[in-house]
């Protein structure tokens, strides 16, 4: 009975890793599909993703279950990564690097604005999901460099996206990533002016 216990365990995990395998490989095809074209068809993502139909619906019954759960994946991504950073940089590189991800998953935002508005623009829609994920990442990217000395005193994360609210205004079917690194370059000077940990000249301190 315990034998039968066990190898029932053993299958369960691979499965489980398979199909979410499945689910990550249609969210990495979609993004790509849908930025192009909103109206790309569902089967069409499928195909390229290499599902069958039934693996696809399991996973996405609707288009707009699976422009919504993109979005908050995305964000999702993008959130996590914070920490992810953070446990391997110093904290003002990892607020830089974080704010490329974001600009990334800004970029991504755009190019899906018109599946996002028909999957959510019906009576009976659900929402657009909230930044809320973003905002706390922010936060505690700008605590840790707080802390540490390396950005002014009291920036927050409001502060933050209100600086780089200009990468809204980039168009993702451009050559966007040029004009994003100097925007991001011109916000992260501005952060590290009047740091206690450095000097008036942009150098550490003593």
């Amino acid at each position: 009975m315990g034998e039968h216990k066990d190898a029932s365990r053993s299958t369960e995990t691979p499965q489980r890793a398979d199909a979410q395998r499945n689910r990550e490989r249609i969210l990495a095809v979609a993004v790509t599909e849908l930025t192009r074209d909103a109206d790309t068809p569902l089967s069409v993502i499928a195909k390229k993703a290499c599902v069958g139909q039934g693996t696809f619906y399991r996973n996405f019954p609707s288009r707009e279950a699976l422009v919504l759960e993109l979005y908050r994946y995305e964000m999702q991504q993008v959130a996590d990564s914070a920490d992810q950073l953070l446990g391997s940089r110093e904290p003002d590189r990892a607020l830089r690097e974080w704010m490329d991800r974001l600009t990334r998953f800004s970029m991504t935002k755009a190019g899906l604005a018109d599946a996002i508005r028909q999957a959510t623009s019906g009576p009976d829609s659900p929402g657009k999901p909230g930044h809320g994920s973003l905002i706390e990442a922010a936060d505690r990217l700008l605590r840790a460099c707080d802390g540490a000395g390396v950005i002014r005193p009291g920036v927050t994360a409001d502060d933050l996206i209100l600086a780089i609210g200009g990468l809204w205004q980039l168009d993702p079917a451009g050559d966007w990533q040029p004009r994003a690194t100097r925007l991001l370059d011109l916000v992260m000077d501005g952060l590290r002016v009047g740091a206690p940990g450095r000097e008036e000249g942009g150098g550490p301190a003593s």
